[in-house]
């Protein structure tokens, strides 16, 4: 490629990856010379900056034209620009919230690493967004993954965080060989890594004499997004990497790490497998396919919420909540219904603040009794009722209350359950049920916070400026979206103009 092929591609639609790229590397080689006296909260800073005009840059192209550059490997188009808002907004908060941290979370001697680290993590996210190509779509998986594997065993010193890193790694290594694998037979029967010669390749006539290959190239495609998901039967991880890794991180996986899982899901399976012909009544490979996810749908979800009942240790039990939100999304993406993109993008967005808004609550009180139980969380609201109220809040949310963002989201998703051609009444049912069964241990930890006396280590909790801003943003967004949603749905159609941005 010479120079005048590059000058002509239009470099300024990638600008948000290259602020993100520069930032990365310049805070990396800022860490190795800053001198060790120096506080590291100041590289978290410039990281916020970094996404800050990441995101302006972002602003300026969110209603330009779907532009394809570096010969169709990177697409600017409205889904990848709805879903890289999610990913600079839930990064931004997860950064505000780390710069609060004490030292007691073990963050301290490798605090400048944590940050640009979950840069270059937010760049494979953001380029899994973006992705036209097999090959690119990989890079910014495993760009994410591996950045993600070293955030879980930051705290180097303590055996769960190595061991937590252990599993993920392992577990990690293995999902993303079968996913590899499965990208290798698509390869294989159309010739081409770019997703748009794959579909035509595969939606003529000929790929009717590969509907087992391509069946398998599903599943296995399937199994390798649903660990990034922490979907059942690939979620055993999850809880144990939560527990581990720092606080921060966790709220990380849970949010930016899973919204990538389902853009990676939603970039392969409408771009490849809705136009693959099968042998079946429907047509097509996806369709078919419809049985199997809603399956894994509702084991996700059952699983989830009935484990996460057992738990005392809080970040165990978001983290076993965290697998029923992701049913919950499946739902959405099962039934193929007309606002299924909607639905799942308004709820992944909402789920950013409400459960980025749980975790920096539990981190505060975390430091302050250095215990995670449950207990922890006793008479919290005589203590710092501000706290215990903004916890109520994002509870309630997350238990899908009326009033709050997270009713909208699930009535969203139900919607499109119950409406879809043919209705997914039995899937629409278990996610009702299982909501109900999620206010056990959401409500649990409410009647430790109002009707509990007071935890003997639970002295007033300290607010630090980073987390203390994070719980605000988090509190208003999940109250201002549950009474009007528009703002938000607005920003989804002005940016997606369509199924043919796919």
């Amino acid at each position: 490629m010479d120079w005048e092929t590059l000058k002509l591609f239009q470099w300024e639609m990638m600008a948000p990856e290259f602020i993100i790229f520069g930032a990365a590397a310049i805070l990396s080689v800022v860490d190795l010379f800053l001198p060790k006296k120096v506080n590291r909260n100041i590289i978290g800073w410039l990281a916020l900056g970094s996404i800050a005009l990441a995101f302006v840059a972002l602003a300026q192209v969110l209603q330009a034209p779907t532009v394809s550059i570096l010969f169709d490997t990177f697409y600017l188009d409205g889904f990848a620009k709805t879903f890289k808002v999610l990913l600079l907004i839930g990064t931004a908060l997860v950064l505000l919230m780390a710069i609060g941290v004490k030292k007691e979370e073990g963050l301290e001697e490798y605090r400048g690493e944590f940050y640009y680290l979950l840069l270059t993590a937010l760049l494979g996210a953001m380029f899994i967004t973006s992705s036209a190509d097999l090959i690119t779509l990989f890079v910014g998986l495993e760009l994410l993954s591996i950045s993600s594997y070293i955030l879980a065993g930051l705290k180097k010193k303590d055996k769960r965080s190595n061991e937590s890193a252990m599993k993920y790694v392992i577990n990690g290594g293995i999902a993303s060989a079968i996913l590899l694998f499965g990208l290798s037979y698509i390869y294989g029967l159309s010739g081409s890594t770019n997703l748009a010669e794959i579909r035509l390749a595969l939606s003529s006539p000929m790929s009717e004499n590969y509907t087992y290959l391509l069946g398998i190239a599903f599943f296995m495609v399937l199994v390798g997004v649903a660990f990034k998901i922490a979907s059942v039967p690939f979620q055993m991880w999850a809880p144990d990497v939560y527990q581990g890794a720092p606080t921060p991180v966790a709220a990380f996986l849970s949010v930016v790490s899973k919204a990538a899982g389902f853009v990676l899901l939603i970039r392969l399976a409408l771009s490849i497998f809705s136009a693959t012909p099968s042998e079946g009544e429907t047509g097509t490979l996806l369709i078919d396919a419809q049985v199997y996810l809603g399956v894994i749908a509702a084991l996700t979800m059952i699983v989830g919420n009935l484990i996460a009942i057992r738990q005392r240790n809080v970040k165990r039990m978001l983290a076993y909540s965290s697998i029923g939100h992701a049913g919950y999304i499946l739902v959405a993406f099962t039934t193929l219904a007309p606002f299924m993109y909607e639905a799942i993008w308004f709820y992944l967005f909402i789920y950013i603040f409400m459960t980025l808004g749980a975790f920096t609550v539990l981190q505060m009180v975390t430091e302050t009794t250095k215990s995670e139980d449950i207990s922890s969380f006793a008479g919290l609201y005589k203590k710092t009722p501000v706290l215990a109220v903004a916890m109520a809040v994002f509870l309630l949310s997350l238990a899908g209350i009326p009033g709050t963002a997270g009713f909208i989201g699930k009535l969203q998703i139900l919607t499109n359950a119950f409406f879809a051609h043919p209705g997914h009444i039995i899937l629409g049912t278990i996610m009702i049920l299982t909501t109900v069964i999620s206010y056990i241990y959401y409500f649990g930890v409410m009647i430790q916070m109002f009707f509990r006396p007071v935890d003997s280590k639970l002295s007033s909790v300290a607010v630090p400026t980073g987390p203390a801003v994070v719980v605000v943003v988090c509190v208003v967004a999940t109250i201002w979206f549950g009474l009007d949603p528009s703002l938000a749905t607005d920003i989804f159609h002005m940016t997606f103009t369509g199924f043919m941005d796919l």
